[in-house]
This record gives C-alpha cells, sequence and structure tokens, in this order.
C-alpha cells in the first residue's frame, strides 16, 4: 500500500460522499424538512456530541451499547457521539423547551455515528431525518401517533418513492403478556428470542401458561385488517388488552387520513423499539431493501410519568437507494475573459457556470475536459462537443 493509499483508507463503516452524490442527499434532506415544517414541526439543531450521562438518559439509555465515548479535555468528563437523535430532541424538549407550549412539534437533520453496523447495513454514519410530536392529552395519543405515520408515508410519497407500506406492533404487548400470566422471569428472555425468531416450537415447548396465547399472537401478524380481526378474539390479560384497543385507534385514524396506505402488523415485534411505550412502526418499498424509517410512542424522560411523545426517524441512505441516481447538473463553461456579469446573467437564468481562470485557453476543449455540458463562444450558449 502505497503512502497516498494509506492516507485515503477510512475506517471500516464511513465512506466520503462524492459529486453529484452529496449534493443530491443534501437536497433530499432539505426536501423531507421542508414537507415536515408545513405541518407545523420546528427545526431543532442538537450537537454531535455532548455528555454521556444527558446523552444516554432517558430513550438514550437504549443506545449506550451503540455509543462512541471520549473523554473531554476541558471539562474531563466523559462525552459521547450520538448515535441517534431522538434523545437529543427529548432532553432539548424538558430543558430548553419545557415551557412551550404542548404539544411540541419539532423536526431535525444530522449525521450519527455507531459502534458497528449491521449485517444489513454496515455503514455506520449515517444521515437521519426525523420528527418528535412531545406531551399534549393522553387523550390524543392515538391521534398523535397517527399524523406522525401519515406525515412520514406523505413526505416520503413526495420524493417519488411508491408502493409504500408500515407495519405497526407493540412492544409493550408481550411484556404484558408474560407479566399477566405470571411467566417466570428465567424463562421470558428465552421466549422473546424465540419471538424474535418466530420459532413457534420453541414458544410452544417454553410457553407453559402464556405459549397458547404468544402463538395466536404471532398467527394474528400480517395485514392490518385481518390481524386485528384475529387480535378482537384473543382472551388477553387488561393491560394487553388496553395495548390492542390503542393499536386499533391508531389504526382507525390511520385509514381515516391515508387510506391507500399499505398497513400490516406483527404483535410480537420488538426489535428496534426498545425505549417504545406504545404503538411503534417501520417504513418500507419494495425499492428500498431496507427500513425507510420507524420510530413510535415513548416517553421524553428518564422514566414513565415523564412526557408521552411520539417519533419517527426517516434513514436518508435508505432512501436514497429507493430513488433514481441522481443526474448531474448542466453546467455552463465560461471563457475566463467573459465579464463577471455576465455569469451571474446566466446563473439568473437557472445555468451552474464554471468559470476558466487562464485567459486564452480553449473553451471547447476546457468545457470538455471539465465536464461542462455546454460552452459559451462568442456570447453564444453551445453544446459541448464529446470528440
Amino acid at each position: 500500500m502505497t503512502e497516498l493509499e494509506r492516507t485515503a483508507l477510512l475506517p471500516a463503516g464511513l465512506r466520503d460522499v462524492l459529486p453529484p452524490d452529496a449534493a443530491f442527499e443534501a437536497a433530499i434532506v432539505e426536501r423531507l424538512i421542508a414537507h415536515v415544517s408545513q405541518m407545523g414541526y420546528a427545526r431543532v439543531k442538537a450537537p454531535l456530541v455532548e455528555f454521556e450521562d444527558g446523552l444516554l438518559s432517558g430513550p438514550g439509555a437504549a443506545m449506550a451499547a451503540h455509543t462512541f465515548r471520549l473523554m473531554d479535555p476541558v471539562s474531563h468528563r466523559m462525552m459521547g457521539v450520538r448515535a441517534d437523535i431522538t434523545p437529543q430532541i427529548a432532553r432539548i424538549a424538558r430543558t430548553r423547551l419545557k415551557n412551550a407550549p404542548r404539544p411540541l412539534r419539532l423536526c431535525y437533520a444530522g449525521e450519527v455515528l455507531r459502534v458497528k453496523g449491521t449485517q444489513l447495513n454496515p455503514e455506520r454514519e449515517f444521515v437521519q431525518v426525523g420528527v418528535e410530536l412531545i406531551g399534549g392529552a393522553p387523550a390524543a395519543a392515538a391521534a398523535a401517533d397517527a399524523e406522525v405515520i401519515v406525515m412520514a408515508a406523505e413526505a416520503l410519497g413526495q420524493l417519488g418513492i411508491i408502493e409504500l407500506s408500515v407495519d405497526l406492533n407493540l412492544p409493550p404487548f408481550v411484556p404484558a403478556v408474560l407479566d399477566a400470566l405470571r411467566v417466570p422471569a428465567e424463562h421470558q428472555a428465552e421466549l422473546r428470542a424465540a419471538l424474535d425468531r418466530k420459532d413457534a416450537a420453541a414458544v410452544a415447548a417454553v410457553g407453559g401458561p402464556a405459549a397458547k396465547t404468544l402463538g395466536a399472537l404471532m398467527a394474528a401478524a400480517g395485514p392490518a385488517e385481518r390481524s386485528l380481526e384475529r387480535l378482537a378474539k384473543l382472551d388477553l390479560p387488561p393491560v394487553a388488552a388496553a395495548e390492542r384497543a390503542r393499536l386499533a385507534d391508531v389504526h382507525r385514524l390511520i385509514r381515516a387520513s391515508a387510506s391507500g396506505l399499505k398497513l400490516t402488523i406483527d404483535p410480537v415485534e420488538r426489535r428496534g423499539f426498545e425505549y417504545h411505550t406504545g404503538v411503534g412502526f417501520t417504513i418500507y418499498a419494495p425499492a428500498a431493501g431496507g427500513e425507510l424509517g420507524s420510530g413510535g410512542r415513548y416517553f421524553a424522560a428518564a422514566h414513565n410519568g415523564g412526557e408521552p411523545a411520539t417519533g419517527c426517524t426517516l434513514y436518508v441512505d435508505t432512501i436514497l437507494n429507493a430513488l433514481p441516481a441522481p443526474t448531474v447538473k448542466q453546467a455552463l463553461f465560461v471563457p475566463a475573459e467573459t465579464p463577471r456579469a455576465e455569469g451571474r446573467r446566466f446563473r439568473a437564468d437557472g445555468w451552474s457556470t464554471v468559470h476558466g481562470l487562464c485567459p486564452g485557453d480553449d473553451p471547447m476543449s476546457e468545457a470538455r475536459r471539465l465536464g461542462c455540458s455546454h460552452v459559451l463562444i462568442a456570447g453564444a450558449v453551445q453544446p459541448v462537443s464529446r470528440s
């Protein structure tokens, strides 16, 4: 390996984004932010690094294993590089904006860094765009959940992503069933692992008094309307029954606003929803090859009893995979001897201009060498010949 190759080498999971992809990514981020801003979500910006005890409190505790840590040479306190922006927005809401009227609607965009990627997505640094709807009356919880889900689907749809589907789930559902049926603690972890694998045989073998109910929950997964019908027939403990009712309310409100949106339900899914306390969701599309976004209901504080909130995070890398590749913008080569005012006139007309630096260079050759689509010759715009 040469010295140049060695210094250009990046750590695993990190990469440079080059033209025209970097500009395309930025444009997509701004289009997403513009969409949610029109819905009353005010943009905030949190720092990339902050003190560990604040970053990893509340919903941030679930991100502890994913967080890079470093010592602050000024305060000598441990800091963390954010692995997710949602916990930072929760902190801002309960501190800087604690006196703002509720419900509080906030949006954000920024880079996050994680200790390691996943098998499906090996990237460790990526861009998030998200919204958080924080606080409000308990009676409005289902409406808040539905608003965030529909808004996220609409934001993706206006980018041109088609055949969107939303998978709804209930992270507290299975724990409520296991606790109500008094499944021993030593069996609960094994059961949850079996449910994650959708291993019906293992659930039946170790489920004990909960095996029948858990098996029925697994079998209820599928298209939303059919799933709700199956769930409605189950005799559930009171806490789980209340969660089922909330899910049905959210489904009804989504259908009222987005009747054509494909909805599925998986009552036992919990992976990726470690800090969520109510309805969770994941957004997919056939062209994406992964999750376009995810979110759900949580507490924007360090413990239950804090402000309830609903949020959604959109994953820009996956969104870009679902879109056509960017095209290079047409650029006009302007010879060095051309007055600057002339270049401003063309930019006002919508051109991107590339000004030559050396008077006397052949305009057509320079335009071709620099990858411009057009060239200004004797005051007239001409297409660049490729030979």
